[in-house]
């Protein structure tokens, strides 16, 4: 019953957002206006909120990290060895690449917070400022060859990485905000999940279903269920417990980040595929992740 009540909501809010995009009437203009708006002053204020106010012991921390480490690694060589298993085009191997190890922020952090309250908003969010970064460079990487922007400019300057590294900058030194500016970034903060979560069902395509259908299942494969199993695995070998295990196997088990398709569609490579990734691994979420959550007694 926790399982549901925590799993449904989120679901019923992206639905919301399939729903609005295709009946409310809103103009195309407006979703990707959403996005940025969401993506840089509702997320990263949730960020800088949760981990400005967590007394981080990255000690005990670390573990986890490392755990987030060596499976994001094993999920960037999964996808890369997709490419001897499909022989898919190159722009098609470029962009699903990503599928295998980038994940859906906005249901990772709706979750953490239903399951374990500000410490697993916190405990998500430090594994955010480390994942995230691995993540964006690998995909960059290998999408790069089709693009002219500057990636490490767009790495650096990522707004999650930076309210990630302002709230545990601001946690390890015992600083504080003013009243005002607290109460300010807690109201920012309870907007920015909805609003994400409605974002991810406005942002979900139905191009590319019957295209390249190895490579497209192996993608939402790989991501749904073979790299929560191999962090679990990770996870009980490093001796993890408690709010880290349980966030360390689900950032794992999260469905593909709408981001992949937009930087995949910016850097030249096709879209259709890992827009069809992105929408089934949202969609058979709503089945694995209360499969994996179960599993650890939640």
């Amino acid at each position: 019953m926790f399982v549901a009540q925590t799993i449904i909501p989120i679901f019923l809010l992206i639905l919301l957002g399939v729903a609005m995009r295709h009946w409310f009437g809103l103009r195309e203009d407006f979703w990707p206006q959403l996005d940025r708006l969401i993506y840089y002053v509702f997320f990263p204020a949730l960020l800088f909120n949760s981990l400005s106010h967590f007394k981080i012991d990255v000690g005990a921390a670390m573990p986890m990290l490392v755990v987030a480490m060596l499976y994001m690694l094993a999920g960037i060589a999964l996808g890369y060895i997709a490419k001897y298993f499909f022989r898919a085009p190159p722009k098609v191997y470029a962009a699903t690449f990503q599928a295998s190890f980038r994940f859906n922020s906005y249901v990772g952090l709706a979750i953490a917070g239903g399951l374990h309250g500000q410490y697993g908003l916190a405990a998500i969010g430090l594994l955010m400022g480390f994942m995230v970064p691995v993540a964006n460079v690998a995909a960059v990487l290998m999408l790069a060859r089709h693009s002219e922007s500057h990636w490490l400019k767009e790495i650096l300057l990522n707004p999650l990485i930076m309210a990630t590294a302002g709230g545990i900058a601001f946690s390890l030194a015992g600083l504080a905000l003013p009243t005002t500016i607290n109460a300010t970034l807690g109201l920012l903060s309870q907007a920015s999940l909805p609003m994400g979560l409605i974002a991810v069902g406005a942002g979900l395509h139905m191009q590319g279903l019957h295209k390249e259908r190895g490579t497209l299942w192996y993608g939402v494969t790989v991501k749904l269920l073979v790299l929560p199993a191999i962090a679990w695995g990770l996870a009980v070998a490093f001796g993890l417990s408690g709010v880290y295990f349980h966030i360390a196997v689900l950032m794992a088990a999260l469905p593909v980040s709408t981001v992949s398709y937009v930087l995949a569609k910016r850097m030249g490579g096709d879209g259709n595929t890992i827009a069809a990734q992105v929408m089934l691994s949202t969609l058979l979420a709503a089945l694995t992740l209360p499969f994996w959550l179960l599993l650890m007694g939640l």
